[in-house]
């Protein structure tokens, strides 16, 4: 352990722009091969899950070892918080143990007493109101096709105002691009991350997809009904119909625009088979800088980097 001020990386706001764009630029370096540092070294992360996954789980793990750490996968239902220990006893107990502590989890107020009662750095991995390490790869992903200036970037988010739309808010806010946000009523996001957004950039909100896909150099979406979310999948099926993206949607962006994805995806609902195999997918290098950019993350947070 050090003396130096834990940092946290609960949303995208918790860095400044410029910490955000070092941070991209050193998941760059890292993905190239140009940084061989082991910051991790000796270190140990915790990984805490409530909600299950596939690249949360395996980046981080990955990522922590060849930063030259180790990381521990913590499922609720194998510790105490699964038998109602409070999130502050836990934390302060992990915080003994271990160098850092990512949680996948639902509620954002469990993240907040995490970082609040501990003493290490915490990482929102996932949360119903959040996904910021989702959106660094997203941003990563973008300026490998346009370049490190996203200033002149229009990105189009299609869909649930869910917690991907509020992190695309954040960064919109903190970086400055055009974000269009088209969503059926009564899926709008977070009313205090969009008003906050609206203050630094130029914010789009819509119930027309084709409105805020034409003339978009990225065209984002996600699955209808996410993780907990399964009772209302009928509803939204109904509700979200025209909003699925369509190689005819996408020809509508901009002559170079380009598909994400944060997967897992139902083809047939959200997005065609054509659009997420198509050329203008960018989807497996997307998934792929989860892990660079949260190697990122842990080297500024836990390694100093």
């Amino acid at each position: 352990m050090t003396d130096r001020p834990v940092r946290h990386f609960l949303q995208i706001p918790d860095f400044s722009r410029d910490e955000l764009l070092q941070t991209l630029d050193l998941a760059a370096r890292m993905k190239s091969g140009a940084y061989t540092d082991r910051p991790l070294d000796g270190k140990t992360l915790a990984m805490i899950f409530t909600k299950s996954s596939t690249r949360t789980r395996v980046s981080f793990e990955v990522g922590t070892y060849q930063l030259g750490g180790h990381a521990l996968f913590l499922s609720s239902r194998d510790i105490q918080l699964g038998r109602g220990e409070p999130i502050k006893d836990t934390a302060r107990v992990l915080s003994r143990y271990v160098d850092g502590i990512m949680i996948r989890t639902f509620d954002q107020q469990d993240l907040v007493d995490l970082a609040t009662w501990g003493s290490v750095p915490v990482i929102n991995g996932l949360t119903d109101l959040l996904h910021p390490c989702q959106i660094m790869a997203d941003l990563l992903t973008v300026q490998e096709n346009f370049g490190q200036d996203l200033s002149g970037v229009k990105v189009a988010w299609v869909g649930d105002g869910n917690n991907m739309a509020n992190s695309w808010l954040n960064a919109a806010y903190m970086l400055g691009f055009e974000l269009r946000l088209a969503y059926p009523a009564g899926y709008a996001p977070d009313a205090e991350i969009l008003e906050r957004a609206r203050g630094a950039a130029n914010i789009i909100t819509t119930h027309d997809p084709r409105e805020a896909v034409e003339g978009a150099d990225v065209v984002n979406t996600d699955v209808w009904a996410s993780m907990g979310q399964e009772e209302e999948s009928a509803k939204r099926a109904a509700d979200f119909q025209g909003y699925c993206i369509t190689e005819e949607m996408m020809e509508t962006g901009s002559g170079r625009a380009i598909f994400l994805h944060c997967l897992p995806a139902h083809r047939g609902e959200e997005v065609t088979e054509g659009v997420i195999e198509g050329a203008r997918s960018r989807v497996w290098d997307e998934a792929e800088n989860r892990l660079h950019v949260q190697k990122a993350i842990m080297a500024k947070v836990m390694g100093g980097a």
